[in-house]
This record gives C-alpha cells, sequence and structure tokens, in this order.
C-alpha cells in the first residue's frame, strides 16, 4: 500500500472516520465504493478536498454498474476536459467544474499511477460532468430563491433517468456533441454567446476608450471630446465609416451615435448628453456580466421552449411573440413603476377582450383612485367610472359621502368602455394570482419615453391589436378590420384564444435583437446585482425529482 494511502488512512484513524476496505483484486473498483458510501452516508464528501454536491445522483450512477469505473478511455477524458473549458462560452466559470482539480489530479496520475489517484480522478471527472449538465438544464442558480413569484419548472422531464444518461454521454465517444443533442440552443442564446465573446476580447485588449465629461455634445460641434467619442463608438462597432481622428462631430458621426442610443434604450436623437455619456463610459465588464446574467436566465427557460410564446421583457419595455425560437413580432410596452413592480412568473393566455371595463384593484382605489375621490367627488364622473354596491346596483356617486370612509369604502368601482379607459381598448387575460394582464392604454404619448415605469404592475402594450389579431390566429373572423367594426359598437366582446399560449414575464438587461444586434438596458428593478453574485457563488445542486443528497 503506497505512501498516499497510508496518510489517509491515518487521517481518518485521527478524526474517527471509517477506515477504507481492505484492497483485493479489483482494487479501483473497491475504492470507488468506499468513496461513495463515506459520501452517501454523510461521512466525508470531500475528494481531494474537493465538495461533491451530487450525492445520490452520483451513487446511483455507480451503483447500478456495481462500481466499475467509467472513464476506461484517455479520450474520453480529454473530451471533458475541453467541454468543462467551454464554459466560459456560457458565461459560466469553469472552476465550478473542476477543471483544475481535474487536471491537476492527471499530472499526479500520469507521474505515480496509484489505486487511490484512479479511484478519485474517476469521482471527480463524474462530478465535473453532472454539474455542468445540470447547469447547462437547469440554469445554475435555482431562480426561486431570488424571486418567490418564480413558477417556472424545475424538475425533470417525465422518465428521464439521468443514472442512464450521465453514462450513455461518456460512452457516446463524444460528449460536447451529445450534450448538444440533449441541450437545444435557439438563436436568440447563440447570438448572446457570440456577444459574449465579443465584448470579452474588447476587454481583453484593453476595454474601450472613455468620453470626457462637459457640454452636450451636439452635429456640428468639434474638439477633442469628438475624437474621444469617435474611438469608443468605433471600440463596439458602431461606428464604422470614417476618420477616427476628425474632430468634428459630422452626419456619419451623429448615425454612429444614434445606432448606440437606440442599442441602450435612450433617446436615439444623435445628442450626446449626460444620459448618453453615462452610457458610454460603463465599464465593459459590465456589459460582459450583463449578457452572462442573459445566458443564465434563458437557460432557465430554454431547455422546454414551446413552439408559440408571447414574452416581455420588463427591464427592455418590450414585448414579443417567439415562434420556433425566433422573434417574430415585437412591440414597446410599459412596466410596474419601481414601487409597483411588474412580477417575474409564467401564464396561460386564455381570451382577449375588446371593450374591456376595468375593475379598480382594490390597491388602486386605497392608495390612488379613493383620495382623488375625496378631493374631488367629480373624478369618477369625468373618467366614466360607476359605482356598484354590494347588490350590484349602480350608484348616483354624488349621493355617496365618500369622506366618511377611512381606506376602503363598501362599493366596486368600474370603468365602463371607452377610449379614456385605463385599460385602453383591448385587455389580455391569462389568470393569475398576481392580476397583471396585458392590455392597451389611452396615454399613448408615454411609449417615446426612454424609461417607461408608468403602470401598478400590468403591461401596457403599444399595438395591442397587432398583438391580438396574432394570438387569436383566425384571420378570417378577427383582423384588422373587424377589431375596429367591434370597437365602433361599443361592445364588449370576449374572444377566447383556440391554444393557451404561454406568456412569460421575464427580466434581462442585455438581449439580442430581431437584427441580430445586441442591446443594453438599465437595471431598472435592481435586479442584476443579487443574481451576478448567486452566478458567481458556490455551486449547489438541488433539482425536485433528481437524488442529491
Amino acid at each position: 500500500m503506497n505512501r498516499v494511502h497510508w496518510s489517509v488512512l491515518a487521517i481518518l484513524f485521527l478524526v474517527g472516520g471509517q477506515l477504507p476496505p481492505a484492497l483485493g483484486d479489483d482494487a479501483v473498483t473497491e475504492l470507488i465504493q468506499w468513496r461513495v458510501e463515506q459520501i452517501t452516508l454523510g461521512q466525508n464528501n470531500l475528494v481531494r478536498g474537493v465538495p461533491i454536491v451530487s450525492g445520490e445522483l452520483l451513487a446511483d450512477i455507480y451503483a447500478r454498474r456495481q462500481f466499475a469505473p467509467l472513464w476506461t478511455n484517455d479520450q474520453w477524458i480529454d473530451d471533458l476536459q475541453s467541454v468543462l473549458a467551454s464554459a466560459t462560452e456560457h458565461g459560466l466559470n469553469p472552476r465550478d467544474y473542476l477543471i483544475e482539480d481535474v487536471a491537476s489530479l492527471i499530472q499526479e496520475y500520469a507521474r505515480d499511477q496509484s489505486n487511490e489517484d484512479i479511484a478519485d480522478l474517476e469521482i471527480l471527472l463524474t462530478e465535473a460532468l453532472i454539474r455542468f449538465g445540470y447547469h447547462q438544464i437547469f440554469g445554475k442558480v435555482d431562480p426561486a430563491t431570488l424571486d418567490a413569484d418564480w413558477n417556472v419548472g424545475r424538475a425533470l422531464k417525465p422518465g428521464a433517468d439521468p443514472a442512464t444518461t450521465v453514462p450513455e454521454i461518456i460512452e457516446s465517444g463524444g460528449i460536447k456533441v451529445a450534450l448538444t443533442d440533449l441541450i437545444e440552443r435557439g438563436p436568440i442564446y447563440r447570438a448572446i454567446q457570440a456577444a459574449l465573446a465579443e465584448y470579452r476580447d474588447i476587454a481583453a485588449r484593453g476595454g474601450w476608450p472613455q468620453v470626457d465629461a462637459g457640454p452636450t455634445l451636439r452635429p456640428g460641434d468639434s474638439g477633442p471630446r469628438v475624437v474621444q467619442l469617435r474611438g469608443r463608438l468605433a471600440a463596439t462597432g458602431d461606428f464604422r465609416d470614417g476618420e477616427l481622428l476628425s474632430e468634428v462631430f459630422d452626419l456619419g458621426l451623429e448615425s454612429a451615435v444614434r445606432n448606440f442610443q437606440e442599442r441602450h434604450g435612450l433617446t436615439a436623437d444623435g445628442i450626446v448628453g449626460p444620459a448618453s455619456i453615462a452610457a458610454l463610459n460603463v465599464p465593459v465588464e459590465m456589459r460582459v456580466n450583463q449578457l452572462r446574467l442573459s445566458l443564465e436566465r434563458l437557460r432557465w427557460i430554454d431547455r422546454d421552449f414551446p413552439e408559440k410564446i408571447v414574452m416581455v421583457n420588463i427591464a427592455g419595455f418590450e414585448t414579443y411573440l417567439i415562434h420556433n425560437r425566433q422573434i417574430v413580432w415585437r412591440s414597446r410596452v410599459m412596466v410596474g413603476k419601481t414601487y409597483r413592480k411588474t412580477p417575474v412568473f409564467m401564464g396561460k393566455m386564455s381570451y382577449v377582450q375588446v371593450n374591456p371595463t376595468w375593475t379598480v384593484p382594490p390597491t388602486i382605489l386605497r392608495n390612488d383612485i379613493l383620495p382623488k375621490v375625496k378631493r374631488d367627488p367629480s373624478y369618477l364622473r369625468e373618467r366614466n367610472i360607476s359605482v356598484i354596491n354590494r347588490d350590484g346596483e349602480i350608484v348616483d356617486p354624488d349621493s355617496v359621502d365618500w369622506n366618511s370612509y377611512g381606506n376602503s369604502v363598501p362599493f366596486t368601482l368600474r370603468q365602463e368602455p371607452g377610449p379614456t379607459n385605463a385599460l385602453g381598448r383591448v385587455k389580455f387575460i391569462f389568470p393569475n394570482p398576481h392580476f397583471v394582464f396585458l392590455h392597451d392604454t389611452p396615454s399613448r404619448q408615454l411609449f417615446d419615453r426612454p424609461d417607461r415605469t408608468f403602470s401598478s404592475g400590468c403591461i401596457r402594450v403599444e399595438n395591442p391589436f397587432e398583438l391580438a389579431e396574432l394570438m387569436i390566429d383566425d384571420p378570417g373572423r378577427w383582423n384588422q378590420a373587424s377589431f375596429d367594426r367591434q370597437l365602433e359598437s361599443g361592445k364588449i366582446k370576449t374572444i377566447y384564444t383556440k391554444d393557451k399560449m404561454p406568456v412569460l414575464i421575464m427580466y434581462w438587461t442585455a438581449e439580442a435583437g430581431l437584427d441580430g444586434r445586441i442591446r443594453f438596458f438599465k437595471d431598472v428593478y435592481e435586479r442584476d446585482e443579487r443574481l451576478l453574485k448567486a452566478l458567481d457563488g458556490p455551486v449547489g445542486f438541488d433539482v425536485p425529482g433528481l437524488p442529491n443528497r
């Protein structure tokens, strides 16, 4: 028995741990079994100082093969190391997948082969693959730990058996190909991956030049800050054709500024004021992290992506219709105020209603409308809001002594259909406990604002009837002309959708657009920092239906 194994025995004896087995002819198998039993019994989950987080799954894999080694081919080990190194392409840290531990042990094994080295390497290789595959399928961070409203499933597909799949991947002859076949990535994910590589390359070259603070820069201005602006925009490809050292703010530079502003959720006016300077001077490392976070958020939803889905990006103030993983339609939206945040969750579209009424929610009644009614009794009549008592009867608002009530009243307030209705002329209902839905709005001028946190939590859509036609998907009966006729009638019309299309409310501050360009947005709800801390934190392992401890 060699020097390494005797030191392990001595340590275990001193701390009261169980001793490894007396080695027989199949020494490696016996050591693997002993290591696995130590892990599953909770007596020692460290292998070479590395915590084994996959727990019972790892044990299940080896128990099914009587603890015989899996990694019997050097090429398989080389393939795995290549796959682990590719973690950076996904915005992940290769160290989470033990790439340095494995490489060190392989070098040690090459110098002085021992049964202990073989058994330890065996377990670390399998642990690394499980970690990598798990994070590719589910993401590293469990979104439910960051947001109690998250309701998208995080379980294995029915019938899935990772204890069978993991050995199949190893023995497939091409681990990367097997994982790619198992985990489909759409064009949005791949476009963000490409942008991540591009921005990391910019960081490796020292980042981009800063633009000095100073007066607003306008077309026609000149000076050294214009040269800085040209260099900054050239670094990200917004400025491509023109003289980099020219001090004149010409039409070509103005076009580049507008392009940059549009990509960063700013007013695209070609004028470089304080907001544009701030966006230009954001460090490249922050943009890299925004792209990493978007890849992680996509992993939360990417594995079972439906054929058709409506998605809302809260931070980008946009909604999309995605078909076969391609964005086929988009529209600007308004979302909840920073103190009435729109929640992140998934629902199923139930129906579309033209000429809707709006029943005032209790919180809005208490916090917004009731104080206004007490100051101005004509407020309800001017806004076409009916007062309904507990018997369902409409009462005259002037007959109510509003000041005699505190924060609640024994009435329901309902705004009747019409162009001034808070929901506009159409709403989209996907039942959820948050009472959040998509709808039109009479406040259309607000869509031109770069920051559109104006609602009480619901999502206001700029082009709602385009969305209605796409969601109902019955152009013979419901098209823009038939919607116009229904609006003119003034009658409420409820149209049930043929398929309950998923609606996913998400949040990401970097995205790939229809044209493939990468766009960045402000972190309006300040969600990024917490997710980044978790993404860069310790590795966890907790999936319903998957043995893990």
